[in-house]
């Protein structure tokens, strides 16, 4: 089968569609923006993109959808998120979810879209300068943790940023910065590197979302804004009673666009 380096977006989509092709998509159709999914009740729509224009950091937004139109039709046009994507979560009140591969029978049409940068999608650009994020060489989903910064609440959206962490080198991470901060759509550069602690985080062996990876000696982690902090935001909407249902990606498991990488930023 071909490498999902070596597909094309439309490609990768259609695999995952099949179910011929699982995520996680680090690696997959390198040098095109990956993103986040949101999918809330239409009711809610107003107030989670307000909760993403006050943390666009963490919740950089590509594209909203129509209600009841499962098809981006700006970043990808002709498919079909209820389908093209590896894995998703469907959130219930209470704190229930499960994880399932697609969602054609749960679609209404008062569903809305929303599609949000990923970082995933400036890992080529660290691969060509030779920093090649060390959960893609050890064939592992990124590693994802809550920290103590909260974000800037939005109607019933709110709660604490995520972010995902990737080694580098000590000596290298001015490059880092400078690299990443061209994809302002993917999250852009880190917001903080060196001692977890300084974000609250208690163990980098114990993610709360994707798998721990080796640190090097000589190396310091290195954390970037990510978009789970979307899907944190919306189980606090839950919790609250201001929507009865939501939907997201699994964790690592993204929708791959038809954009270049480079389209998210100066990149």
């Amino acid at each position: 089968m071909t490498s999902p380096r070596h597909l094309s977006p439309q490609d990768a989509r259609l695999r995952f569609r099949e179910g011929a092709l699982a995520g996680p998509t680090t690696g997959f159709a390198p040098g095109y923006l990956q993103a986040n999914l949101v999918i809330l009740p239409a009711v809610a729509a107003d107030a989670f993109e307000d909760y993403c224009a006050r943390n666009p950091r963490p919740c950089p937004l590509l594209e909203r959808l129509a209600p009841g139109d499962p098809e981006p039709r700006h970043t990808a046009p002709g498919a079909d998120i209820r389908r093209d994507l590896p894995r998703y979560r469907r959130y219930l009140r209470g704190g229930a979810l499960e994880e399932i591969t697609e969602i054609s029978s749960l679609w209404t049409e008062d569903a809305v879209g929303f599609l949000l940068g990923c970082s995933f999608s400036f890992e080529e650009a660290l691969a060509r300068a030779g920093l090649k994020p060390r959960h893609q060489e050890q064939g592992r989903n990124v590693s994802m943790y809550r920290t103590n910064r909260v974000t800037a609440p939005a109607g019933p959206f709110a709660g604490p940023l995520v972010v995902s962490m990737r080694p580098m080198p000590a000596d290298r991470v001015g490059e880092v910065y400078d690299i990443t901060a061209r994809f302002v759509l993917a999250h852009g550069a880190p917001v903080y590197h060196g001692d977890p602690a300084g974000l609250g985080i208690a163990d980098l062996d114990r993610p709360e979302w994707g798998e721990a990876c080796t640190i090097h000696s000589g190396e310091v982690p290195v954390f970037w804004a990510c978009g789970v902090t979307s899907q944190v935001a919306v189980t606090h909407a839950l919790e609250q009673g201001a929507i009865s249902w939501a939907i997201g990606h699994a964790p690592g498991h993204m929708f791959i666009t038809d954009l270049r990488a480079e389209e998210s930023g100066r990149g």
